[in-house]
């Protein structure tokens, strides 16, 4: 029993350490600051093209506080190589489009790293639209 009660503390203090990492990494809006060349956001709506991580509504929600109304996109002359874009003429990378606002599209700079991991580009849909989309740096 007592075997017992230590691993269930152990696990929970892995876990806590775990979750904490994660939301300080990837949410929290400290141990972040945007690049001083980082492209500017306006005000208004934005059109972010996603393929990764961001397709899932859970995840957008835990992001940016809201699931979203995504719509099927494709982006042309793309291929999607593990977690990044790779242009490919003939190739195209099925997603979805997001409508965010100013403060959610920062919000995604901040899960995406912007000049860190990221940064983000302006691409041209399958259908003419354009979009943000974050390539690997």
């Amino acid at each position: 029993m007592v075997l017992l009660r230590r691993f269930l503390i152990t696990s929970f203090v892995a876990l806590s350490v775990v979750l904490f990492y994660l939301w300080f990494v990837l949410l929290s809006p400290y141990g972040y600051e945007a690049p001083q060349d980082s492209p500017s956001i306006t005000e208004g709506e934005h059109q972010v093209f996603v393929y990764g991580t961001l397709r899932f509504g859970l995840v957008r929600w835990l992001v940016y506080d809201r699931w979203g109304n995504p719509q099927k996109a494709t982006l042309p002359g793309f291929r999607r190589e593990e977690l990044d874009l790779k242009r490919a003429n003939g190739a195209q990378v099925e997603g979805y489009l997001l409508e965010v606002d100013a403060t959610e599209l920062k919000r995604l700079d901040r899960y995406e790293r912007l000049g860190i991991r990221y940064y983000r580009d302006r691409v041209t849909l399958s259908n003419g639209d354009h979009a943000w989309v974050y390539r690997r740096l």
